[in-house]
């Protein structure tokens, strides 16, 4: 399913903008904040769009704002204005602007500088991640060109790639090698785990999106590494791809295992938690071998 066009229920709206539930539906109540849909059981369903304009208002109310004085506003305004400057100084802004003005190489620059002060860690969480939620809100509100969204992430995905490249030769691990699944293309968020993976002392062997599950274990077999990492956003393509799966653990290398996430994975935990496969970082520190820690 297009995330686009799904709905999502109050308690993941909560989850998704730091809005307790009560002050969901007092919002709705009192400013008509937004007007979620009820479905046949009574339950209120958002949309997309509705969700990146709550988690606007929620950053610009946590920052002093008056809800009463957001509502109205246009929401691509809302939403870009949420995402300014952080706290901590961090120039989503000017991120935005040099996007909006397909200036690659201002961009280059930004992102090369914010990089070399923050480490690459710190440029995942700080920068990349951030600026990925801005970018999906404005397009969720159609107020972001198709031909920026494109330049952003062929920039930052090649920032973030070559950061991965040139941390790898610095500290030496076991290997891990990851790849999206048939039919995934998002990368941004898979990248920026992969910079913690790295970070827990493993080489990263990124073999990119949209690769056949064969060829996965193919690689696995010839690299010998300790881990295979997989990356899924869409829970229809994870659905695709399930039974596959099941078999995947299985089919690689003694002493390698396998890791998945990602938002695709969504309802299916458990199924690939009893094929083998393992969720989350956390087992990457568990399972590096004792020389390597």
């Amino acid at each position: 399913m297009n995330p686009e066009y799904r709905t999502y229920e109050i308690q993941e709206v909560s989850g998704l903008t730091g809005l307790s539930p009560d002050r969901l539906r007092a919002w709705e109540r009192r400013y008509e904040a937004v007007r979620p849909v009820r479905q046949a059981n009574g339950y209120r369903a958002y949309t997309a769009d509705q969700v990146a304009l709550l988690r606007a208002y929620a950053r610009l109310v946590t920052n002093g704002a008056r809800i009463g004085g957001l509502i109205g506003r246009p929401p691509a305004e809302v939403i870009e204005s949420a995402w300014q400057e952080l706290p901590d100084g961090t120039p989503l802004g000017e991120l935005l602007a040099t996007i909006r003005r397909l200036d690659r190489d201002a961009l280059e620059g930004l992102l090369a500088e914010q990089l070399a002060r923050r480490g690459l860690v710190g440029f995942a969480d700080e920068i990349v991640l951030p600026l990925a939620t801005v970018i999906g809100d404005l397009w969720t509100v159609g107020d972001f060109p198709i031909a920026a969204e494109h330049l952003a992430s062929e920039v930052v995905v090649h920032a973030l790639k070559e950061g991965l490249r040139l941390e790898q030769t610095q500290r030496p691990g076991p290997a891990a090698i990851a790849a999206c699944l048939p039919s995934e293309r998002h990368e941004w968020g898979f990248l920026a785990t992969l910079c913690h993976i790295q970070a827990m002392g493993w080489q990263i062997g990124y073999l990119g999106t949209n690769l056949p599950l064969d060829d996965i274990v193919q690689a696995a077999w010839r690299l010998s590494p300790g881990a295979v990492v997989l990356s899924v956003s869409d829970p229809e393509t994870c659905a695709l791809a399930l039974d596959a799966l099941r078999d995947l653990p299985a089919r690689l290398p003694a002493n390698c295992f396998a890791s998945i996430g990602g938002a695709g994975i969504e309802g299916r935990e458990s199924v690939l938690i009893a094929a083998g496969f393992r969720l989350g970082i956390a087992p990457f520190a568990l399972l590096l071998p004792a020389e390597s820690r």
